[in-house]
């Protein structure tokens, strides 16, 4: 029978502990408030203690912190129904052995128990210090952000490398300022970079840098990336979209810590925490080749998924009313009113927590100091419509149809029509197409084409490639 101590004030959850835990074989004591919790302590020695954050005369972290004072092996469960980035990153930081967040199941909640009484360890602690969630611009107290919480403290508390998956907008280079702010790298430099909008041509050298003379332009050496990233962290945006001949070299890095810069032939080492993110799901670029699987398992030491802002409505409030205090803070002096948040939560955010935070910007402008109604919102955006040019376009084809087909012409009766629609249409698309490219290749590229293919189109409407092609 091992001593188990349940510190809460609600009497509901005290009693559920007790009656669930001493079924199992348990001595329960229950504790409602710190000073009670703290005598206890000292009588019972318990063996596990589970421990809520919010008390009525003492903070439940601050009675952690007492806890390991005394005894730094005894597993502590900490449990919250407001939970939030620090009160996470402290707990952990304490060495709490888990952190459940309010409600739970009994049944995890005697899973949890269970697994501290045959670890009888002390959680690994972090060197993490406390930043403020405005800082890092978190927000969030739904359960998926909860969750999102628990999975950063856990990843600041080792250099392993991170992976962060979601849809565009959602926050990911938020986590990984986050996980470098309240992790041990947090006195060396966090050095972003989108790797989508660089170059594939110079890629390399902004990652590893370049020798002198390492290519045309290159009259000084440069050290790249990973160097200014020294003893901090590197965080590698849209990982999906790295050439594949870039994948080999940055495996290699990982798994080596060792590079070269471009044109030399000399070998670095560098200390650097990589944090990677992606709105793609890799799992299918591995299928199509485009992406290794080597690579995906190394960067996969940690993977933290944010949740996209539809799957997480009760957020809404506590956003809207942040970024329109960010916008306006000598305004925002009132509580958003319900008309204004039901037609927030009505709408689908393709653009999530970004497109949240620009329609209330927006918002907050056409308002003029006054309350934010629905009318201010922008116009909902949906990605399923063709855009005006489109929808021109569409008409435009639909009434040549209807015009051919109507006049009795001999193309509707001879089957010509797909032919004669082909003859009005693709040379203004082979024009423009070879206005905008700088090259009969970048043309035939953009159209899906291959470059006979291309010349053969362009001879049969008496089009010239050749200025193009120059």
């Amino acid at each position: 029978m091992s001593r188990i101590l349940v510190i809460d004030d609600e009497p509901a959850i005290g009693w559920s502990f007790r009656e669930f835990l001493t079924d199992a074989g348990h001595d329960v004591q229950l504790a409602s408030s710190g000073r009670e919790a703290l005598s206890l302590w000292t009588k019972q020695s318990p063996e596990v203690v589970v421990l809520d954050v919010r008390l009525p005369d003492i903070d439940g972290l601050t009675i952690l912190e007492q806890f390991r004072q005394s005894d730094a092996a005894i597993p502590v469960i900490v449990m919250t129904a407001f939970g939030d980035l620090p009160t996470a990153v402290r707990a952990v930081e304490l060495g709490a052995f888990e952190y459940m967040t309010k409600p739970f199941d009994l049944d995890y909640a005697a899973s949890v128990v269970a697994r501290a009484l045959e670890s009888r360890s002390p959680a690994r602690r972090s060197a993490a210090t406390l930043a403020e969630v405005g800082e890092a611009q978190l927000l969030g107290t739904s359960p998926p952000m909860q969750q999102v919480y628990k999975q950063i403290a856990l990843a600041v508390t080792s250099d392993s490398p991170v992976l962060i998956v979601g849809e565009t907008g959602v926050g990911k280079e938020l986590v990984a300022t986050a996980i470098h702010r309240h992790g041990r790298r947090k006195r060396g430099p966090f050095v972003p970079v989108c790797l989508a909008a660089l170059n594939p041509s110079v890629l390399e050298s902004e990652l590893f840098g370049h020798a002198r003379g390492a290519f045309t332009g290159a009259a000084d050496e440069r050290a790249g990336l990973i160097e200014q990233a020294e003893g901090g962290t590197l965080f590698l945006d849209e990982i999906g979209d790295t050439p594949m001949t870039m994948q080999v070299k940055l495996l290699r890095f990982l798994e080596s810590r060792q590079y070269s810069r471009v044109g030399s032939n000399q070998t670095r080492t560098a200390d650097v925490r990589i944090v990677a993110a992606t709105h793609r799901r890799l799992s299918e670029l591995i299928r199509s080749g485009e992406f290794r699987e080597d690579l995906f398992y190394r960067l996969r030491g940690i993977e933290i998924e944010l949740p996209a802002l539809r799957d997480r409505l009760s957020d809404m409030a506590l956003l809207a009313q942040a970024f329109w205090i960010q916008a306006c803070p000598e305004r925002a002096t009132h509580d958003l009113s319900d008309e204004f948040l039901a037609a927030l939560s009505s709408r689908r955010w393709p653009g999530n927590v970004r497109e949240l935070r620009s329609a209330v910007s927006q918002a907050a402008l056409l308002a003029r100091g006054g309350p934010l109604r629905a009318q201010h919102l922008p116009p909902e955006v949906d990605l399923n419509q063709p855009s005006p040019h489109a929808a021109n376009l569409q008409a435009a084809i639909e009434t040549w149809v209807r015009e051919r087909l109507a006049d009795g012409s001999a193309s509707s009766s001879e089957g010509t029509l797909y032919r004669d629609f082909l003859a009005a249409v693709e040379p203004a698309l082979l024009k423009a197409v070879l206005a905008a490219c700088d090259s009969n290749r970048a043309a035939a590229q953009c159209l899906g084409l291959d470059r006979t293919t291309l010349r053969t189109r362009l001879r049969s409407y008496g089009l010239d490639g050749t200025d193009a092609e120059s």
